[in-house]
This record gives C-alpha cells, structure tokens and sequence, in this order.
C-alpha cells in the first residue's frame, strides 16, 4: 500500500447506520479492504478510501450501496457484502436476479463469478446438469441450493442424494449402522450444505419421512425417479457403467445435476471415470447443460484459490 497515492473521500448522510454498515468491531470495513486491496479511514461519516484507481472506484461503489441496503433495515455481514459485490461484478439488473438467485428459507443465493451465473443459468433451464472443477468452487453448494429452492417451492417432492463410496469399494455391508450411517461420511460435503440452507431440525425431519434420501449409487439400479431433484457428488469416481445407469434413471418431472473433480480421480484406472466419458459422448444434445468451473470462481478462503494456482503451475511445468 506505501507506493499507491490515490485516496477518495465520501461522505454519508446518515450517522444512524452507520454502526451496520461497519460492523462490529468494523468487521464490515476490514472484510471490504481485504476483497478490494484498499484501506479504509473514517471519522464520524467521513470516509477515506485509499488504493488504486479501480480499486477506489469498486469501493466506494460497494460502500454507497451497502449503505442504501442499512437504510432499509437490511443486515450488512460478508454475505451481504459479497451479495452485492456479486451483483455489480457480474452487472444483475433486476429482470435477470429474478432468474439468477436461489431462495431458500435461510438464505439467497447469488452467482460470485461469471462462471457461476453461466451454472445458475444451466440449473434453471437444463433436465441434466454437468459441473466440475476443483474444490471451493461452488460446484456441489449450488446444486444442492437449487434443489432446496425446487423442494420449497412445491417443483419437486423430494431431494435424492448421492455418491460414490469408492473409499469403501462400494461394500457398505462391512460398514456398522444402517443405510444413513454407512454412507454418512462421504455425503459430509452434501449435509454442510443442506444445513446452510434449512434449519438443522428441518433437514433431520426430511432425512427421517424420507423428503431428502440418501441413495448411494450402487443401490440406484432398477429405480425410476419421478417428481425428484437428484445431486450425484463426487462423479469423478463412477464407473462409465454406473454413469449410464444413474443417468437413465431420470424419470418424468425431475432434474439432475452431476459435479465433480477430473484431477481427483481415485478409480484404479482414470480412464474409466464415467463423468469424463460422459462429458464427451452427451456434450452435444440440448438438454444436458456442461459447464466446468476453476480457481476463478473459489467462493472459499483465499487461500484455497492460491493452492488450486500452486498445483495447477506446479502440473503444467
């Protein structure tokens, strides 16, 4: 920051939100410098902006909306303020948010990247969805937001769950406890993220009269899945062979979103990954969606976008 000389001054013309806009503490103001490499001076309603050209420019228009949405009673938190700097990133007029966020009884759910608007575009218009990318990249969250968002609406009955076990070679017999407690481990990923949409005692009462099922693929032959929306995590790690059988399990009024990770394959032989094979042999018809996320659209820590570079430079060289 000592060789940057650009500062911005703005005044706000109501003391009273202040305190929300900030933060406690001023968590707002520090989250706001970090995400726009900026610093942030204030006395009373006077704020200085100091950084680049551009990066002023970001925060003064971040600040001056967030303010707008403290003068209406909203809560300004990281959600908020990653919420509206996805809405001015990516350029949302009002006609377009309709489509692209997704409501739960929590929370909404908004696009952070380009990449992600193209993925929340897909899960609104396509029967099958194909995602993949690396970790943090929203892949699985947003998926399981859409089908939270379906099943509050009334658009399906029920969620269906599921994954691989490739850790336990499918054998979930040799595994203690029932269905639930076998597989529990590797859907972890998928729980966090019901639990971010729906209150703990509501996702446990779905999981118990059956609304959200638990269905590792292995036990999907032979079923056909009707008024459903079906999320298969960790799709790197099906067989070509399981791959067409859950794929063609689709039933009338139902949707599927398959996500996954091609640099995280743990079959013996990649080769044999049925999400790599399919994105090849259906990418050409019009009701199957593909898209493919990478370290751009990282919604976790910062950090976890410099590791995805570190290995991806690491690979290429």
């Amino acid at each position: 920051m000592s060789n940057i000389n650009y500062s911005l001054d703005i005044e706000l013309n109501d003391n009273n939100y202040l305190p929300n806009l900030f933060g406690v503490n001023d968590k707002n103001i520090q989250i706001l410098e970090k995400i726009n490499n900026v610093q942030i001076k204030y006395r009373g309603n006077k704020i200085k902006i100091i950084g680049t050209k551009s990066s002023i420019k970001d925060t003064k228009e971040e600040i001056l909306l967030l303010f707008e949405q403290a003068k209406k009673g909203l809560n300004i938190d990281e959600d908020k303020i990653m919420e509206t700097r996805s809405m001015k990133i990516l350029e949302l007029d009002p006609e377009d948010q309709v489509n692209l966020f997704f409501q739960t009884k929590k929370r909404k759910i908004l696009p952070r990247s380009q990449n992600q608007k193209n993925y929340f575009q897909l899960l609104n218009s396509k029967d099958i969805v194909f995602a993949y990318g690396p970790a943090g990249t929203g892949k699985t969250f947003l998926a399981v937001a859409k089908a939270v968002a379906s099943l509050q609406q009334g658009l399906v009955k029920k969620i269906i769950l599921s994954r691989p076990a490739v850790e336990a070679g499918e054998k979930l017999g040799f595994l203690p406890g029932d269905l639930k407690e076998k597989v529990d481990p590797f859907l972890r990923p998928i729980y966090d993220a019901l639990y971010e949409m729906m209150p703990y005692d509501q996702v446990e009462k779905k999981l118990a009269n059956n609304t959200i099922e638990i269905a590792p693929i292995a036990f999907m032959r032979g079923r056909t899945l009707e008024d459903c929306y079906i999320i298969l995590d960790e799709a790197q790690n099906t067989t070509k062979i399981q791959m067409k059988m859950f794929l063609t399990r689709l039933g009338k009024n139902s949707k599927m979103v398959v996500v996954g990770d091609n640099t995280q394959i743990d079959l013996i032989s990649k080769n044999e990954s049925g999400l790599i094979d399919a994105s090849i042999k259906l990418k050409n018809i019009d009701d199957i969606g593909l898209i493919e996320l990478d370290q751009r659209d990282v919604i976790r820590h910062e950090v976890v976008r410099k590791i995805i570079n570190a290995y991806e430079n690491k690979n290429s060289n």
